[in-house]
Formats: structure tokens, sequence, C-alpha cells
């Protein structure tokens, strides 16, 4: 393989090193900022044999070139282009110049909560297990595990609390990485997410009880009561309290002296947030929290199967235009309050629709005679099965139109039946196949079904319209042969 040739075939069909603003790559993809992509010459690289798929998402031209490929690549890229050595980080940077308000505030919320993810999929993961250990009539009828096994209830209790950790201290967790994306001190935010969570406070999740007996305790300063209320779970009140912290804490970089920044900065920063969140931050933003839960819940229940139906069929729409992360935000807070919503319908919608763009491209791979169309079908379609859609959704799916249109009809369909049965996950995860061991234990065989439903439909309605294209394209050379 000339890797060389490559790079400059692929500098050609991209419009040139003039076009190229920003380059890095990651383990599979040729990352780019491009100027101008409506320049690209999109078919000349589908010509291209090495190209496994391209798509434009985030700011970013992404080039599917594989492992071991795209690396040797980028070097003779960046040579020829003039490029320094960048990170991904780097060319995100570079690409969020490019992006709207909306898409900047979307990335904004991804950026917080991605890095998190393995701590909330770890704790959720382990509340699954204990699920499965002491959920009734899973594997024996009328007794979970730990009630046959009574040797096994401290071993369950152990896990829920392994499990709880990542939930009840969350306000730390957000509290570091929101601070961060912000740009203050991380570990400022950590110890504001700590005093959010501290032992002293009533525990978030007992708010609602003491409300309506009226037994709120308070600190009473001069004649000011302010309510001794824990962020437990929480999520908009720690994601608001974090922004004023940074910025509070930026702003006293700049007018303290340098000599007493060290000791009056982080002093300042942690006193006046604390006093502004429990005072006026914390109780406003805990309302708009529990109303945002509380709608979320109650379009999910009124709704029902329309609603699903809906949400399926536009879900991977969604994930073309990025708006998909800011759900991250509405699954912590989801999984977070699982005695009141049960957990996320939205991970098993996103599973649905994941499966479907799987089996769309299976199906093309089934009935297309293209060798290249074949080589990155079998693939992308396997990777989508297991919760990753990039592959296919962007490197077959769109690109054919009629699997895209497939796949939205069986996510759809997948998603009305998972509705009706009130499937939801307890954990985050790989929103596909694997995604069996996020659900909850008394709606698996539920979660199954509608992952059958998901992947027939799909590959039936993708089989259908590429006869149909098939038709299509034989009658076109026939008329021009005439």
């Amino acid at each position: 393989m000339d890797h060389k040739k490559i790079a400059q075939e692929l500098l050609v069909a991209i419009g040139g090193k003039e076009n190229v603003s920003a380059a890095a790559h990651c383990a599979t993809r040729l990352r780019l900022v491009l100027n101008d992509e409506s320049v690209v010459d999109q078919a000349k690289l589908d010509q291209m044999d090495e190209v496994k798929g391209t798509f434009s998402t985030g700011g970013q031209f992404q080039i599917i070139l594989g492992s071991g490929t795209v690396n040797v690549v980028y070097k003779h890229f960046a040579a020829l282009t003039g490029q320094t050595e960048m990170s991904t980080s780097d060319v995100k940077d570079a690409a969020t110049k490019k992006l709207n308000p909306i898409q900047r505030f979307v990335k904004m919320l991804s950026d917080i909560f991605v890095p998190i993810i393995p701590a909330i999929v770890a704790g959720g993961l382990l509340m699954g297990l204990n699920n499965v250990l002491t959920a009734s009539d899973l594997f024996i009828e009328g007794k979970s595990l730990v009630d046959a096994n009574p040797e096994m209830a401290d071993l369950a209790a152990l896990i829920n609390t392994f499990a709880n950790a990542a939930f009840v201290f969350l306000p730390i967790l957000i509290g570091f990485s929101a601070t961060k994306r912000f740009g203050g001190n991380p570990y400022l935010g950590a110890t504001l997410g700590m005093l959010m969570v501290h032992p002293d406070l009533l525990n978030g999740y007992g708010y609602g009880a003491a409300l309506l007996k009226h037994e709120i305790p308070v600190w009473n300063i001069f004649g000011l009561e302010i309510e001794k209320v824990g962020y437990q779970g929480s999520v908009l009140p720690v994601l608001a309290a974090s922004f004023i912290l940074a910025k509070i804490e930026t702003y006293l970089r700049k007018v303290v002296p340098s000599a007493l920044d060290n000791l009056l900065t982080p002093l300042f920063s942690i006193f006046i947030t604390g006093i502004l969140t429990f005072t006026l931050v914390g109780p406003v933003t805990r309302s708009a929290g529990n109303l945002l839960t509380d709608g979320i819940v109650w379009m999910y229940d009124t709704t029902g199967v329309i609603g699903g139906i809906i949400f399926g069929l536009f879900y991977a729409p969604i994930v073309i235009t990025e708006m998909h992360h800011s759900f991250i935000a509405v699954e912590t807070q989801l999984l977070a309050d699982l005695v009141k919503t049960g957990g996320s319908f939205i991970f098993v919608i996103a599973a649905m629709s994941n499966v479907a763009q799987g089996a769309a491209t299976l199906a093309v791979l089934k009935t297309t005679k293209n060798a290249k169309i074949k080589g990155t079908a079998s693939a992308a379609g396997i990777s989508a099965l297991l919760g990753i859609t990039e592959p296919a959704m962007f490197g077959i799916n769109l690109k054919l139109r009629y699997p895209f249109i497939g796949a939205i009809t069986g996510a759809a369909v997948a998603s009305g039946f998972v509705t009706l049965f009130k499937v939801k996950a307890t954990a985050l995860g790989a929103a596909g196949l694997p995604g069996i061991i996020s659900i909850h234990p008394d709606v698996i065989l539920y979660y199954i079904i509608g992952m059958a439903i998901s992947f027939v439909v799909a590959f039936f309605v993708t089989v259908v319209l590429a006869k149909r294209e098939a038709k299509k394209a034989g009658n076109s050379q026939s008329e021009q042969a005439a």
C-alpha cells in the first residue's frame, strides 16, 4: 500500500492544502477541519478502495481509513499540508469555532458528561447486578436469588453500596468535570460538589418527605433562613453552581494581588458560590430539574406508543445533528432518581435505533454487488448491532439513502413496542445487543423481542427498497440504451 499516494489523493479530493484548517487522527479516522466542505469531491473519495467511509459531524470532516493505515497516512498528509502534529482535542477546539450556538451548547454538555460516563456506567451495571440478585420470579418462582440463598444477602448489600456511590456523590463528579470545562479549577469544583452532598445536610432524596412534614432544617443567619438540604443525585444545580464558581474564580484571579491569590481566591470562590448555591441557585435549579424530569416522565407515560414511535423514528436523524449528546444530562437525571422514574427509556430507544441501523447495513451486504460496499457493510453492520453506529450510518445507510429509511422504520416500530411494555434501563452502557445487562430484570424479555422486531423490520424494508432501487436502475439503463 502506497500511503503517500493515498495521502496525495485524499488531499486533492478535499480541495487541496489551502482547504485544510486542522488535522488529526484517532484509531481509525482522519479528522479534518475544512475551510469549505462544499468543495470536497465525494465521488472521488468513494472510489478510493482505502476509504471505508466519510461523514461530517461537529464541524469535522472525518475519513474512515481503518486502524494501522490511518496513522501512516496521517504522517504523509501532515507533511503535504504543512500541519503540525495535533491531537483530536486540538481539532475539536478548532471545529467548535464553526458551530452555531445550539451546537456549542450540546458540545458543552457532551464535554462535561462524557468523561464521567464510565463511573455512571459502572454504578448502573452494578445496580443491574443487584437487581438480578434481588428480583423475585426472575430465576425462581416467588423468590429472588437472595431469598433462596440467604448467604448471598451481604453480597447483594455490598454490591448495592458500590452501585449507589456514583449517584449519591454525583455532584462531585459533575462539579469536577463542569468546572474544568468552564475554565475553573476542577478541584474547587469537586469541593463544591462535596459541599452539596455534605452529611450535615438533609439528604436530597428525603427532601420531599421533609417538606410535607415541615421538618426541613435551616441555618438562621441574622434572620435569614437558609435550607440545609443536600443535592444528591442532582444535575442542574451543580451545573449552574459550577459555572458560577468558574466565573467567580476567573474574575478573582484578575483582581486579587498575586501574592494573595492562592490564599484568597479559593476562599472567596467557594464561600461566595456556596452562599449563592444554597440561597438562590440550588432551590431554583432543583425546582427546574424536578419539572424537567416530571415533564419527561409525563410525556413518556402520556404519549405512550405513539410517542415511542415518533422518538424512535427521529432518533437517528437527531444523532446526525449530534443533538443526542444533550440526552446524556437527561439520562443521568433519570438514572439518579430510579425510584421516581424507573430508569431511562432514552437508552432503550437508542438501542432499538442502533440495532435497526445495523440490520439495514447487513441487508445492504446481502443485496449489493459492489465489493467495496460489501467490505464496509460487513464490519459496520456488526459494529452497529454492538452500539457503534457511525460507520454504518455515515458509511452506508445515509450514502445510499434507502437503508436509512429502512433503519428508521425498524427503529420506529420497535420503539413503539418497548414503550408499550414500559421497558427501561437502570444503567448506561452499549446501546445495542450488549445493552441487555443494563435493562431492568422484569422487562428483559421485552427488550430482546424489541431488538428482534427492530432487526427484522429494518432488514426486510431495506431489502424491499434495494430491489426497487435495482429495478429503477435497470429501467434507467434500458431507457438510455433505447
